[in-house]
């Protein structure tokens, strides 16, 4: 890994930027929701993902010092995971696989989401298997993303051992990722999160640096199709 001392002073850093797909876009969603008075399930941020990588990056070389003269963006990783039992669901992985993988200089890893264990009865301590609410009596199947985290946090340590960047842009509020970022840093690399303060202040925290991206994310908002 590269030490403190030559992350420091390059001429002109390599910035790589990692996303964790669905926290970035829920937590997107909220700000949007709050701002405009609406419930955060009525509201989807229309990302401009081609956008993304590059704002950020130009982002965090802003934060840094001594400032260098440039900056190099290497690059976008995104990390996503999708539920093989739904169309929508589906249809956001032939997406995310086969159209944002393919864009210049973005890389998707799209997990298949596990079963997630059925709530149980706290008398009976049976699973509820059916929606209990009169008029619905829907079954019930939910599930939940393994090892995102672990993930992002494997192939950025990953890539710092194989010298691939100088500093890293980490788009989450997943405060899990503190002990990687604390290694990393440990090692002179520089991790920038990209959040929504005061939400993630944890990961916030152990970063060398944080983004707003609540103030500006009209910048990063794609245009409205004609």
């Amino acid at each position: 890994m590269p030490n403190a001392e030559s992350v420091s002073t390059a001429q002109s850093p390599r910035i790589i930027v990692f996303v964790d797909y669905w926290n970035f876009q829920l937590s997107i969603n909220e700000i949007e929701a709050r701002a405009n008075g609406i419930g955060a399930q009525d509201t989807r941020f229309q990302i401009d993902w081609l956008k993304l990588g590059p704002y950020l990056a130009e982002r965090a070389f802003g934060l840094l010092t001594p400032r260098p003269a440039n900056f190099t963006f290497d690059g976008m990783n995104i990390y996503a995971s999708y539920n093989p039992q739904t169309q929508e669901s589906r249809k956001f992985r032939s997406w995310a696989t086969g159209w944002l993988d393919r864009q210049p200089g973005i890389q998707v890893d799209c997990r298949e989401r596990k079963p997630k264990a059925l709530p149980r009865c706290p008398a009976c301590h049976r699973d509820i298997t059916h929606c209990p609410h009169d008029g619905c009596q829907k079954r019930i199947i939910a599930t939940v993303e393994k090892g995102v985290d672990t993930l992002i946090a494997t192939d950025m340590i990953r890539l710092a051992w194989e010298q691939a960047y100088d500093v890293a842009v980490l788009a989450t509020l997943d405060s899990d990722l503190v002990p990687a970022v604390q290694f990393l840093a440990a090692k002179g690399l520089k991790v920038i999160q990209a959040g929504f303060p005061p939400k993630g202040i944890d990961l916030a925290t152990a970063c060398w640096g944080s983004i707003d991206i609540g103030r500006s994310r009209d910048t990063i908002r794609r245009a409205a199709s004609n």
